[in-house]
């Protein structure tokens, strides 16, 4: 819940929604509460601010009351929220952290911009802290007595912050929207000798001196007759600066939209944007408005052709947006268009994966990737953009209508040479750049004017240091702009020839090759006229081991890296270390791209580069055996990883799969439309544990079922194997219909499969997913005999993984030493091997027997060691269990607020993640705590939202594990409230519940 005292006073719950809380009375405490910062206020001192001189006969009581409408208004709009109001000796108090209150947020965003270390910085966080005021501080209190200091002390605060704001966009080169800005606080603060020195100054740099001297004498004249003072020396000497046109008194030239634009700007949050290498030059006017349209539309749609730069204007917008949830890119140009049905949760399973969210549905249900998204959504403040639409324009509008309804506080930035057509969408074409006028001359200082001859310039400079604009090259850099277009890919793609060329020479090859293209391709869209002659004109320049490296670069969905590069795209006779210089070449004239990823290059070539690319390479006849050539690269790169996934190399390793995610994917939808089911088995097996490191159990599911309803022609293993896999993610993504008589049929598949490694691994794959559901013997004999068959076939790995899961049901039925001992070996294994995400596995249950005996020095520093390996791997799954296991020491050792802390956290990444099993974990503690706090109600909450999950999961032998826990907690907490007897029903029921899961100990009965 948060709270606004920058204006009127404001509730909201967690989801934005306004709360009323009526009553003069009633929100007066509320504001005397939110005054004093969660401290505690002594009775009498709230009896004076409610009813000052003329308190009612029992005040203790009237203002008890208060307090009683004040929690019920809370609880009402939000559960558990009744509890923020304590009432601790003498008086009562607010539970609230300083960001639950726009005040505190507005005091750290301002900290954080005066330690930022640029200007550029500091004017975003100062942006942000000052959008949070929404009027007057306290403004329906303004003239209560009480709120007197805190507000003078607040509008103080905001004057210091608006001058400070206002300073860094004045030394940025904002002068022009400066200026009225400031005109609008003198206006309210005639006497602010730093704001009028800062006004002084705009108008100076503005070229308005007049007004600047005019300002000055404005203020001389008030304090004179109002207080009989002067302007303090530093005005003064600012005065005598302007009369003499000072020329350090100069600003940067900064176009003023520029920063002035930067008030959208906020702080960073959680992205994938890319780092732009380059400044983006010709988009001033176009930035500063539809960084307006953002933030007033939910669907903004940027068009036109291609090569116009709507990518690169995207991500700036992007980049100036002020979302607190930040922005994050999902890149559609490695998604082949496809009439399949599921390509619309394909598509949000894209954007999932995007988000780094674990996909992975609530026990006993069917959610689709498009529920799971909307639900991840929720009411964040989020921009997503959606690039490259035009292949996919109907899926995506789907999805993004999908996306808008259920999310409300999401806002769509998409970028498509077709508009999406949902109502509500702004469609912004994007223009090419603005070319010289053919009648305006050739004047240097007139050509500057042009954003298509600054881009021009720009880039040539970059690629020849000699390059300037001068009389000389003047005329042919007009022309040159103009026969382009204004097009900014087609300028950088000429600006990277200058120095071979020279202009003269590009303005000659130019003309004659627009004039052959135009005849021969009449008819086809207007993108294909401009950009399919700029690039054969690039094409014709270069070498041919040049041409047949960029052509089979094209095979690739999104690039790759060095490795990649040589093993597909190497000329015929051309030894494979001489790629890389071609490759350079390359990037040098800007026909490839470059750009880091996991810390090394990684090669790509541009949307429409990329095309021409393709239609060269089928006119040469290489198109199918090339791309055939590098979906084998691709199922030999996850086979590779899928080894090293098991070892040291394994964060490496995830980080690489990562980053060729768009050309794994792109490799098993050819296999599968070219119904290749040896291939698409091949791939969908070697990716399975990189899925499931990753969490996407549901694009896990999918692409096994697509896969084997391949045909194929190769051994019974692969299918087995993905049989087996395949069942096992259905498990655990919430499909556990009749699981038993499914797992018999998925282990019957190797039957004639001489692989017996591979089935033991499959085999404890389904006993992690089983684990859970309820029936502890069946999957206790499992691990038994897997531990065995795997030690006589010397596989650690397996013996390790089997082990810690038979360490798990050891602490489930209270057997210590079983534990001990389990977990022990299968740390040890795990350590040997180098799978630090099996050592995790491991030392969770060694961490929770060593609290269950008290140790809870061992048990935190496992946990936390836990915490640290799943962070630097990104497992976020992960990082929700071992928080809720820190909690949960905190729990034993009694510090309940630091258990509520750590769990709340858990709980967060669990609902995030789709995590049932984390998030029955995270509620567990929380009740827990809750409960010895005495904050019943929200505990009760917590429990019965396990008890639904439970009764969701009744489709197998058993019933949950942690159903025993969450009926005895039920039961101490009947007795807390005085109700015996439902207290005795809540205790008897708990061991029905143990009988049928079989297992004596729980997490909850731990707890």
């Amino acid at each position: 819940m948060r709270f606004g005292v920058l204006g009127p006073l404001t509730v909201w719950t967690t989801r934005g929604a306004v709360v009323a809380v009526p009553g003069v009375k009633v929100r007066t405490l509320l504001a005397a509460l939110l005054l004093h910062d969660g401290q505690p206020v002594p009775a009498d001192r709230l009896i004076d601010y409610l009813w000052g001189d003329a308190p009612p006969a029992n005040a203790a009581g009237a203002l008890s009351a208060k307090v009683s409408q004040l929690r019920r208004v809370l609880a009402d709009a939000e559960p558990g929220a009744r509890e923020l109001v304590r009432s601790p000796p003498p008086g009562y108090r607010i539970l609230v952290d300083r960001d639950d209150v726009d005040a505190g947020r507005f005091q750290r965003l301002a900290s954080e911009a005066r330690a930022a270390p640029d200007r550029r910085s500091r004017v975003a966080l100062f942006s942000a802290a000052l959008a949070l005021w929404r009027g007057p501080a306290f403004a329906d209190f303004h003239d209560a007595s009480f709120t007197a200091a805190a507000v003078a002390g607040l509008e103080e605060q905001r004057l210091l912050v608006s001058e400070e704001h206002l300073d860094d966009r004045l030394a940025l080169g904002d002068h022009a929207e400066v200026v009225g800005d400031l005109g609008d606080l003198l206006a309210r603060q005639p006497l602010r000798e730093r704001a009028r020195g800062l006004h002084m100054l705009a108008l100076y740099r503005a070229g308005r001196q007049s007004e600047a001297l005019s300002s000055y004498d404005e203020l001389r004249v008030r304090l004179r007759d109002e207080l009989g003072l002067d302007p303090g020396p530093e005005l003064a000497a600012l005065h005598r600066r302007i009369l003499a046109h000072d020329p350090t008194l100069a600003g940067p030239p900064v176009p003023a939209s520029t920063v002035s634009r930067a008030a959208g700007m906020a702080a960073p949050a959680r992205t994938n944007l890319p780092t732009p290498l380059t400044e983006l030059i010709g988009r001033e006017t176009e930035t500063a408005e539809l960084v307006g349209e953002l933030e007033r539309n939910r669907l903004v749609t940027l068009t036109g052709i291609g090569g116009v730069g709507k990518t690169r204007l995207a991500l700036e917008l992007a980049r100036r947006s002020a979302f607190p949830a930040g922005a994050s890119l999902v890149e559609l140009a490695g998604i082949e268009r496809s009439d399949a049905p599921d390509l619309v949760d394909a598509l949000a399973g894209l954007v999932l994966a995007v988000l780094d969210v674990r996909d992975a549905a609530e026990a006993g249900t069917a959610s689709t990737p498009v529920d799971r998204l909307t639900r991840v959504l929720g009411d964040r403040r989020l921009l997503l953009v959606l690039d490259n639409c035009e292949h996919l324009v109907e899926p995506v509008a789907e999805l993004t209508a999908a996306l808008l309804r259920a999310a409300p506080g999401l806002h769509v930035l998409a970028t498509s040479r077709e508009p999406l057509g949902l109502a509500g969408e702004v469609v912004w074409a994007v223009p090419p750049l603005p070319v010289p006028d053919p009648t305006g001359g050739t004047d240097v200082t007139t050509l500057e004017r042009s954003s298509a001859v600054r881009l021009f310039v720009t880039r040539s400079a970059a690629a020849d240091r000699r390059f300037v604009l001068t009389a000389e090259n003047a005329g042919a850099v007009a022309t040159l702009c103009r026969r382009l277009d204004g097009i900014p890919l087609a300028l950088e793609l000429a600006a990277t020839q200058v120095r071979g060329l020279g202009v003269p020479g590009l303005v000659a090859g130019l003309g004659d090759r627009f004039r052959l293209l135009g005849a021969r391709h009449r008819g086809v869209p207007p993108r294909q006229r401009t950009l399919l002659a700029m690039l054969d004109w690039s094409w014709q320049l270069l070498t041919e081991a040049e041409r047949v490296v960029w052509r089979r670069l094209a095979a690739y969905a999104d690039g790759g890296g060095i490795d990649a590069v040589r093993a597909v795209c190497a000329p015929d006779g051309v030894p494979a270390a001489s790629v890389a210089d071609l490759l350079a070449r390359l990037v040098d004239r800007s026909v490839v791209v470059v750009a880091p990823r996991d810390g090394t290059p990684h090669f790509r070539l541009l949307e429409s580069v990329a095309a021409f690319g393709v239609d060269q390479m089928r006119a040469a006849g290489e198109l199918d055996q090339i791309r055939a050539r590098a979906h084998r690269y691709h199922a030999e790169l996850a086979e590779q990883a899928h080894h090293h996934l098991h070892g040291p190399g394994q964060r490496r390793w995830l980080r690489r799969l990562d980053a060729e995610s768009a050309n794994l994917r792109g490799a098993l939808d050819a296999a599968v439309r070219q119904r290749d089911g040896d291939l698409a088995l091949r791939l969908a097996n070697a990716l399975s544990w990189y899925w499931f490191l990753r969490g996407r159990f549901t694009e896990a599911r999918r692409r096994l079922r697509a896969a084997l309803d391949c045909p194929s022609d190769g051994a019974a293993a692969p299918r087995a194997r993905a049989v087996a896999w395949h069942l096992g993610f259905a498990l655990l993504s919430g499909d556990v219909a009749d699981w038993p008589a499914r797992h018999r049929a998925a282990i019957e598949g190797y039957a004639d499969v001489d692989d017996p490694q591979d089935r033991l691994r499959a085999q404890w794959f389904l006993a992690y997913a089983e684990v859970d559901l309820g029936d502890v013997a069946a999957t206790g004999e499992l691990l038994d005999r897997v531990v065995a068959e795997a030690r006589l076939l010397g596989d650690e790995w397996v013996v390790a993984a089997a082990l810690g899961l038979r360490a798990k049901l050891a602490h489930t039925r209270g057997d210590g030493p079983a534990v001990a001992r389990d977990g022990a070996e299968s740390a040890a294994l795990f350590q040997r091997l180098g799978d630090r995400w099996g050592l995790m596995q491991a030392t969770e249950w060694l961490g929770a027997q060593a609290g269950l005996a008290g140790d809870y020095e061992r048990a935190d520093r496992l946990y936390q060691d836990g915490l640290r390996v799943a962070e630097d791997l990104g497992l976020w799954f992960e990082m929700s269990g071992q928080l809720c296991w820190l909690g949960w020491v905190a729990l034993q050792r009694g510090d309940y607020p630091k258990a509520r802390e750590l769990c709340a956290r858990g709980l967060r990444l669990a609902t995030e993640q789709g995590s049932p099993l984390g998030i029955v974990f995270a509620e567990l503690c929380l009740a827990a705590a809750a409960r010895r706090e005495g904050s019943l109600d929200t505990a009760e909450a917590h429990l019965r939202n396990l008890l639904d999950a439970a009764a969701r999961q009744q489709d197998g032998p058993g019933q949950p594990f942690y159903l025993t826990g969450v009926l005895a907690e039920l039961g101490y907490v009947a007795e807390l409230r005085g109700d015996p007897a439902a207290a005795l029903g809540w205790h008897l029921r708990a061991p029905m519940s143990r009988r049928n899961s079989v297992p004596t100990r729980t997490r909850g009965e731990v707890l």
